[in-house]
């Protein structure tokens, strides 16, 4: 493992980088917005948002690829705005991992060193000391191209921990990976986070993947930032329709429908898997019903995800456990009673029509 004197998080220091009221604009595009956020040492904090929602802009004014137009940047407490990339105590990993193919793994691993000038034993044992970092000890000999895409992407981060960053920049950087891969990959992020202990900023358009590894997440959505909590936080309790709508699935019910439920015309989300098809069950106190009919039916393997549009106007998803091949499901065209608690749904901020469809989910 890579070991430095900073490897465990500073429990009382100040933020690791502190990102204080910065806008970033392109002629007449706002890509960044009066952004602030303060991220701790030690953190996994992940930057979420759908393409285009300022959240690339935003690592990249972190690592000084670009400048801001107002606003500042702090890195351990001193002000980086204008430094160049090279005198900043940062490292960047991007989803094209960019490594030499000329050059076997280890001398890839080794080369930042080598351009500042590490005498050769020093960066070797160092170079060594992060390829067991990320658990290819034995694969300094081999070239780029003998290795899997899951190799690859360790290679690249073992070229950045090498430099014993106080912050890892990590853009989009399991991309290019197929699933089973990426999950793969999630598990050995969170882990050489946790071994070397240094803050690492995660910039991802995959709600599982921010939810799977973040100590906190910042929601992105059109240059601003709509939420910044712990995976728990953004997903049980979303502060706006769009965060909602974007970090999972979640049914947003407002005007008339939350009226004619609740008595109240505000916007609410509920997730799919608080909400249950009823059938003459007791009805609890704190329960609401509706009735609708069934609209769409998708099979998920271990769940059927269920839309049901609802009498009073509106729609819910409805998450049905696969709990036996004999057990019957909904199908279009059925009439149904929808039940879920009161308590289960949620006051929203922001406009209904903030929120999005999530691709492969029921729209």
């Amino acid at each position: 493992m890579v070991t430095t004197a900073r490897t465990q998080p500073r429990i009382d220091a100040g933020p690791a980088v502190a990102i204080r009221g910065v806008s970033k604009r392109f002629a007449a595009v706002v890509a960044v917005d009066d952004v602030s956020i303060e991220i701790g040492a030690g953190e996994f904090f992940s930057l979420l948002g759908p393409s285009g929602s300022g959240k690339t802009t935003m690592l990249r004014m972190i690592a000084g690829f670009e400048l801001p137009t107002t606003g500042h940047i702090e890195l351990d407490g001193s002000n980086v705005t204008n430094a160049a990339p090279f005198d900043r105590d940062v490292n960047t990993v991007f989803q094209d991992y960019a490594l030499f193919p000329h050059m076997n793994v280890l001398r890839n691993v080794e080369y930042g060193l080598r351009v500042k000038g590490v005498a050769k034993a020093e960066r070797r044992a160092r170079a060594a000391a992060a390829l067991h970092t990320v658990r290819l000890d034995e694969y300094g000999d081999r070239k780029p191209d003998q290795l899997s895409g899951g190799q690859r992407q360790r290679v690249a981060l073992a070229r950045a921990l090498v430099n014993e960053p106080k912050v890892l920049l990590l853009d989009e950087p399991l991309g290019a990976l197929d699933l089973k891969l990426r999950e793969q990959m999630q598990v050995e992020l969170a882990r050489i986070q946790r071994d070397v202990g240094i803050t690492f900023i995660f910039v991802t358009h995959d709600q599982g993947e921010a939810l799977t590894l973040s100590t906190r997440v910042a929601v992105f959505n059109r240059g601003r930032i709509e939420q910044v909590g712990t995976p728990r936080e953004i997903y049980e309790a979303p502060a706006t329709a769009f965060v909602a709508g974007f970090v999972g699935t979640a049914s947003v019910i407002s005007g008339e429908t939350a009226r004619g439920l609740v008595g109240n015309d505000g916007a609410y989300s509920i997730r799919p898997e608080r909400v249950r098809i009823v059938g003459d069950d007791a009805h609890t106190s704190d329960e609401v019903r509706a009735s609708g009919t069934v609209t769409d039916v998708q099979y998920h393997g271990d769940g059927t995800r269920v839309r049901v549009d609802l009498a009073l106007g509106s729609s819910v998803l409805v998450e049905v456990p696969n709990l036996g091949i004999d057990e019957a499901t909904p199908t279009r065209g059925a009439n149904v009673t929808v039940g879920f608690r009161r308590s289960d749904m949620l006051a929203l901020h922001g406009a209904p029509s903030d929120s999005v469809d999530v691709p492969g989910e029921i729209p």
